[in-house]
């Protein structure tokens, strides 16, 4: 019988398929590494394999890392610089070697090999790395890869019998955004680490981490703060009409809706009151609706898991990544918002029928209420949109899972109802020269709304009749005043919907450079409404040179990134565990770093998305076969060089901000 090696990215993963391919009956051996198994069974892969004895095992994440040779390791010699082109090495870590030597063996006994990993760019690397230890033990091996987006039983065995080669424009991608990483991170947090030592104080034995991700995600809790701190309140005037009738109040608002301009204000003011009486000139009532939300994407589940479960984003990935792992939801990082029309959704829909908090909500799709759900404009081919694969009954969940697990069940239920529909009701008016508007609505069918609690639209009391034409002497008018607000400190949600929006990280990396800034003492959270300032940080940040570039998973490397900062981002809230609303607040040191790179006025600042969009637009080009690894790297390499040599000719600019706000603690309010 053919041997057949299976190796999937996690240990729990090669559990579940090896239970689905086997029906439940396997042998499992032990490994030298104490969380990874061999499952031993026998499978019919179809044509051309047929049945085959088949080992399943695993690695965890990424199995090698990229390093510089010893000759390197020394932060004083040779100087900095010399990392943008110094040698390079692949290695396998000590703590892999046991996993590696395992899929070495095993590879000497078999045929082929079918790679498990997870079906995106990152996984496709991991795959190639399985490929390589595979191949030490067997040279003549052959490789495909299975595509599978869930560990539901039937979705295992289809992908079990539609394998494909694995894709080697992705791995070149992702293996230069681990060079380019580990070469750019290096450079510059030996070159911030050494040249700023040399002011003392709190800085003297501080390693001052870069990071091309971090650093504009940094950028952006920076400009927010200094939006803040240097925002001056400006008074405004504004026209209120308000007409009673049939005992209800209505509310006309200003077309202007405010002046900064006072005598301006109250010369329209005094031609209304002239005019005596207002005019109705439109009356309109038309059918409207409520959109029911689109299928939920890697970013949307962060953002509303801040917003309402009082989580981190790395919280809810970590969660998420268990509710697959479980074989309750789908794969978790997912840039789309569409779902596939050959999927059958009502089947879905029927699983969460027996829940007592939705399940009747869900039979009335069965029974008929089903509606295709909305097609966003994201696909990334890899994934559907996340969403249940099984029912879950809360006895098998922990607290976080079920708050997980709903989120995306309502998404998933609310996506395949029908929009919220209801009347809406405009009359217009025009008192004196100005004109004014009234609305009103009257929601008729919730449909979406009664399963999905995080978004409300509430209807208003219904507006008595105006016939159009009519005149009417308003009950009151009055001048109103009032001055701008400040925008609010940056949450959680803010922050990842300003990243996705100018192309800083993945949609699965996002939450770990937020998390990373805090780490490295560059920002750090207060509940909403309590951040006076920035900091100093007088304790020495626990950070020590980036590690090895081993990629995201299975180690402590985050996933590949963009990196970016600017525009004004949305209000969204972002709660930490427990409390309210948490907002980010620069550290002392945060705002000399960000401040400093600015004032060196960089065509392309380092506190700033334009250079790692760049480069991470020139990862998808590597993965879309439009360029190649060696191109990637030689111009993203000559970019960052050309900003670490101008930043090294103009470092006293660096460390007179350092001086201004670390030292002289400037930036506290």
């Amino acid at each position: 019988m053919t041997q057949i090696l299976c190796v999937a990215e996690k240990p729990s993963i090669a559990k579940a398929v090896a239970g689905h391919l086997s029906g439940g009956s396997y042998q499992a051996h032990n490994t030298r590494d104490v969380h990874i198994k061999n499952y031993v069974f026998d499978f019919d892969f179809g044509a051309p394999w047929g049945r085959c004895s088949v080992t399943m095992t695993s690695v965890k994440g990424h199995l090698t890392a990229l390093e510089f040779p010893p000759d390197y390791k020394d932060w004083q010699h040779p100087p900095p610089e010399s990392l943008f082109n110094a040698p390079v090495h692949t290695l396998v870590p000590d703590d892999r070697k046991n996993i590696a030597k395992n899929i070495e063996d095993q590879a000497r006994r078999a045929r082929a090999l079918f790679i498990w990993t997870d079906c995106d760019r990152e996984g496709e690397h991991i795959g190639s790395e399985i490929r390589e230890a595979a191949r030490k033990g067997n040279r003549q091996i052959q490789i495909q890869r299975a595509r599978f987006s869930n560990i539901e039983r039937v979705h295992i065995l289809s992908a079990a019998r539609r394998l494909v080669p694995l894709d080697d424009m992705q791995v070149d991608a992702v293996s230069a955004r681990i060079e380019l990483d580990l070469r750019i991170g290096y450079a510059f947090t030996r070159f911030l680490t050494l040249r700023l030592r040399t002011l003392g104080g709190p800085l003297s034995n501080l390693t001052i981490s870069y990071g091309s991700c971090q650093f504009p995600t940094l950028g952006f809790v920076v400009d927010r703060y200094f939006r803040v701190k240097n925002f001056v309140p400006e008074p405004f005037w504004s026209i209120k009409v308000m007409h009673e009738r049939d005992g209800i109040k209505v509310n006309f608002n200003w077309s202007r809706v405010r002046l900064f301009d006072r005598m301006a204000v109250i010369i329209l003011y005094e031609r209304c009151l002239s005019a005596k009486t207002a005019k109705v000139t439109n009356v309109q009532e038309k059918p409207t609706k409520k959109w029911k939300p689109l299928p939920l994407t890697t970013v949307e589940l962060q953002k509303m898991a801040t917003i309402f479960l009082r989580m981190t984003g790395q919280e809810a990935m970590t969660v998420a990544e268990k509710l697959y792992q479980k074989g309750f939801i789908s794969y978790p990082r997912t840039e789309t918002d569409r779902f596939d029309k050959g999927m059958d959704l009502r089947a879905l829909v029927r699983k969460q029928t027996p829940d007592t908090r939705w399940g009747p909500f869900a039979q009335a799709l069965v029974d008929g209420a089903f509606q295709q759900p909305r097609q966003g404009r994201h696909d990334d081919k890899a994934h559907p949109p996340i969403h249940p694969i099984t029912y879950a009954a809360p006895t098998a969940l922990d607290e976080n899972e079920k708050k997980i697990y709903e989120l995306v069940v309502r998404r998933f239920l609310a996506c395949c109802s029908e929009d919220a529909k209801g009347v809406a009701t405009e009359i217009e008016i025009t008192y004196g020269d100005e004109t004014f508007g009234a609305h009103g609505l009257i929601v008729l069918e919730r449909n979406f709304l009664d399963v999905y609690p995080y978004e409300n639209w509430t209807g208003t009391a219904q507006l008595p009749k105006f016939t159009l034409g009519e005149r009417f002497e308003p009950t009151e008018a009055m001048i109103t005043e009032g001055k701008t607000g400040p925008p609010g400190y940056l949450t959680e949600a803010d922050l990842i919907a300003l990243m996705d929006a100018n192309g800083i990280g993945t949609d699965a990396t996002m939450a770990e450079h937020i998390e990373k800034i805090q780490e490295r003492q560059y920002a750090r959270t207060v509940d909403r409404g309590g951040g006076r300032g920035a900091n100093q940080g007088e304790d020495d940040a626990d950070i020590d040179e980036a590690p090895p570039a081993r990629g995201g998973r299975g180690g402590r490397a985050g996933r590949g990134s963009r990196g970016g900062r600017g525009g004004r981002g949305g209000r969204g809230g972002r709660s930490g565990g427990g409390g309210g609303v948490k907002e980010f607040i620069p550290t002392s040191l945060g705002v000399a770093l960000i401040e400093g790179f600015d004032r060196m006025h960089f065509e392309t600042s380092l506190g700033k998305p334009f250079l790692r969009k760049e480069m991470e637009l020139k990862m998808k080009a590597i993965g879309e076969g439009r360029t190649t690894k060696q191109a990637v790297l030689h111009e993203s390499l000559t970019m960052y060089r050309q900003v670490f040599d101008q930043s090294n000719e103009e470092l006293n600019i660096l460390k007179a901000a350092c001086r201004q706000y670390v030292f002289q603690n400037q930036a506290v309010a």
